[in-house]
């Protein structure tokens, strides 16, 4: 059961660890301890605790997409705006649940002011996006407007968050 993050104080040892984590997760247990300057148990304590937190919610391998293109073909990388005809609560959570169960959606936000979500999302080439605004937008009846902006080169993609000072 995870620890509540109500209750969790956290000092510099774990802002590093959080830091060295986002960087590169793969690290081992005594390559972050050595990183940090604690000793490979405490480090494992530690990292064990936040993760029971729930300050760690997962680890994943960030793929590279310009490599990945070369390989597979270039793909398509949309920014897409999303505005609904009702925007209760209800409206909105099935809408947000419809497209954060399709593995085309990269990410979803539900936003505000202007437009009700913001969607990344990856398709194969044109065809491939226009099936899935099928399947996401235009078969929904709640869907009222719906723009899109075509990546054309990623200048920085970095899912790390700032944490404040690490000492």
């Amino acid at each position: 059961m995870a620890e509540s993050t109500q209750l969790l104080v956290l000092d510099s040892l774990d802002l590093s660890l959080l830091d060295q984590l986002q960087a590169d997760a793969s690290l081992s247990n005594l390559d972050l301890a050595k990183r940090v300057h604690v000793s490979p148990p405490t480090c494992l304590r530690r990292v064990k605790r936040l993760r029971d937190a729930g300050l760690i919610e997962r680890q994943i391998a960030i793929l590279n997409t310009e490599r990945l293109a070369s390989l597979l073909g270039h793909g398509l990388q949309a920014v897409v705006e999303i505005t609904l005809e009702r925007q209760g609560q209800e409206e909105q959570q099935a809408f947000e649940s419809r497209v954060a169960a399709d593995d085309a959606v990269e990410q979803c936000y539900r936003v505000s002011p202007g437009p009700d979500f913001v969607l990344v999302v990856h398709a194969r080439d044109m065809p491939g996006y226009l099936a899935l605004a099928q399947r996401l937008f235009t078969g929904d009846a709640n869907v009222r407007n719906v723009k899109a902006f075509f990546c054309v080169r990623r200048a920085k993609f970095e899912p790390k968050l700032p944490l404040g000072p690490v000492r």
